[in-house]
């Protein structure tokens, strides 16, 4: 049994070379929204969800990424509005948004 019911990786890498990458779209300070939410919500700690980041996920060019486990869903988002959709809607209604869906 998984230590967290969902695990959310989001990508917070930046490119040296300048191309496209998950951090030229704001990911970190996504990050640290989403994270803030979720205690915000009560929905942090053991059993429940773990806001991460992670190194480059390699598809920046369909990004900015995030990865929720343990299903391997693959998202993008623009803002705190998509992020907010994936809390309520996955993290906590268990539903894949379809919209967001890479």
């Amino acid at each position: 049994m998984s230590h967290y019911k969902y695990h959310v990786f989001f990508c917070t890498n930046l490119r040296e070379s300048g191309e496209q990458c998950c951090e030229q779209c704001n990911a970190s300070e996504i990050r640290a929204y989403a994270k803030a939410r979720i205690k915000q919500l009560g929905l942090s700690g053991e059993g429940k969800v773990r806001i991460n980041t992670a190194g480059c996920l390699d598809r920046c060019e369909l990004g900015p990424v995030i990865v929720v486990y343990p299903e391997e869903t693959w998202y993008s988002y623009l803002d705190r509005e998509d992020i907010d959709e994936i809390i309520n809607k996955h993290l906590i209604g268990g539903e894949i948004v379809k919209r967001l869906l890479i």
